[in-house]
């Protein structure tokens, strides 16, 4: 019940956002990576596009899958401490046909620093990583939380700066380097041409 409270809450306040976007958004089939503190605006943009995201095992994300559900999203539940490997193996078949979305430093940090999760769901799938920065104009940052969780207040102007959809080599076995741009990539988006 509390957690259906919170998403109807979070539903209301989202409906007050002036929302820009940089870039282009992606179409299915892709993976969509961005940081966990960021993550509420650019779940709302994709709200009932039919995307799947991927949601922790975790009490926390019991909220997260409440409020996804109800923004039209399929959830699947794991993470990197919890149930990975199983949620690993459905999200790159799903990435074949739909768009996955997910946060590579959640569930638990450190964040801000890429887990190889969306490289690897891209990598096998064979489709394009897609990375996303979201701004507001005004916010709440909740500075004790470890991703420095950011809730845009009412009637905010969110932008969104997407990249450019990039292939990974299927053939590269050591995907150090990738994580290393991609981490990179997404602590610069935003301050740099997309």
């Amino acid at each position: 019940m509390k957690a259906q409270l919170l998403s109807l809450l979070l539903r209301s306040l989202a409906r007050t956002w002036t929302v820009r976007i940089e870039g282009t958004l992606p179409t299915a089939p892709g993976v969509v990576a961005f940081w966990h503190g960021e993550m509420l605006p650019i779940w709302y943009v994709f709200a009932r596009c039919g995307a799947i995201g991927m949601v922790s095992s975790s009490k926390d994300g019991g909220l997260l899958h409440t409020l996804l559900r109800a923004w039209g999203f399929k959830t699947v539940r794991g993470s990197s401490s919890k149930g990975g490997r199983a949620a690993l193996d459905d999200l790159i078949v799903m990435a074949t046909e739909r768009l996955v979305l997910l946060t590579p430093d959640g569930p638990r940090g450190p964040s801000h620093a890429c887990k190889p999760g969306c490289i690897v769901i891209a990598q096998r799938a064979r489709v394009p990583l897609t990375l996303i920065r979201a701004y507001a104009s005004h916010a709440r940052n909740f500075s004790r939380s470890w991703d420095n969780f950011m809730l845009p207040l009412p009637f905010a102007h969110v932008t969104l700066h997407v990249s450019h959809g990039s292939t990974i080599d299927p053939d590269v076995e050591d995907l150090s380097d990738t994580i290393d741009h991609v981490t990179s990539r997404l602590n610069t988006l935003g301050s740099v041409t997309c």
